[in-house]
């Protein structure tokens, strides 16, 4: 079991400048984590205009003693940057996953996040719901449509909801790909916030696999 941090900026008319001001830094210490195999992912979280709201960054082998040396490293958590951030368990979801992009960061959106809570009471749904979601899922795994995916986990290990990267450029089309999914058309994921974003050219490590 890994964790996932969920990083947010606020609102604030300083917060751009916040994150600028330590971007160098916070790009050193992931890269060294990434290089390290620890960190499986980070990237940014954007408000449609442009403007940067937060960050996703998911440690896929880390327990929580390291997923809490992670924080004390990273520059975002240490100099304010974030106002707020979650550190959740989290399971990659082991698909024949593509490889990452690592190339030069692109000037637009590529990709969306999705950040799916279950709704109350739906685990006998998800349970239902689990096979035809990862055949989907699958498929678009190995297209290289979904860049990555897991589960959101509670304290004792239950999934309760899900994280994704999709290769999507706008949040629409993201809405659009998962209306079809098992998950939503069976009842199993409630609220969801969605963000788009591109990848930094980082060194990413082989995503687990089938």
């Amino acid at each position: 079991m890994g964790h996932v941090i969920l990083g947010w900026d606020g609102t604030d008319a300083e917060a751009p400048a916040r994150r600028a001001a330590v971007r160098d830094r916070h790009l050193s210490v992931i890269t060294r984590w990434v290089e390290d195999g620890r960190l499986s992912l980070a990237v940014p979280l954007f408000e449609a205009g442009g403007r940067a709201l937060g960050s996703v960054m998911i440690l896929g082998d880390a327990d929580e003693v390291e997923a809490r040396e992670y924080l004390l490293e990273e520059p975002f958590a240490r100099d304010g940057v974030w106002l707020s951030y979650q550190m959740r368990p989290f399971r990659i979801a082991p698909l024949p996953y593509q490889p990452l992009p690592s190339g030069p960061m692109p000037s637009s959106f590529t990709h969306v996040v999705s950040i799916v809570e279950d709704q109350p009471d739906s685990a006998e749904r998800r349970a239902r719901a689990r096979g035809p979601h990862l055949e989907r899922v699958r498929r678009f795994a190995a297209d290289g449509t979904l860049a990555l995916g897991g589960a959101l986990l509670d304290a004792k290990g239950q999934m309760v909801g899900s994280v994704t990267v999709t290769r999507h450029p706008t949040v629409e089309e993201a809405e659009s790909f998962w209306a079809e999914d098992p998950y939503v058309t069976e009842g199993v994921w409630g609220e969801a916030r969605r963000f788009p974003t591109r990848f930094a050219p980082l060194p990413y490590k082989a995503l687990p696999t089938e």
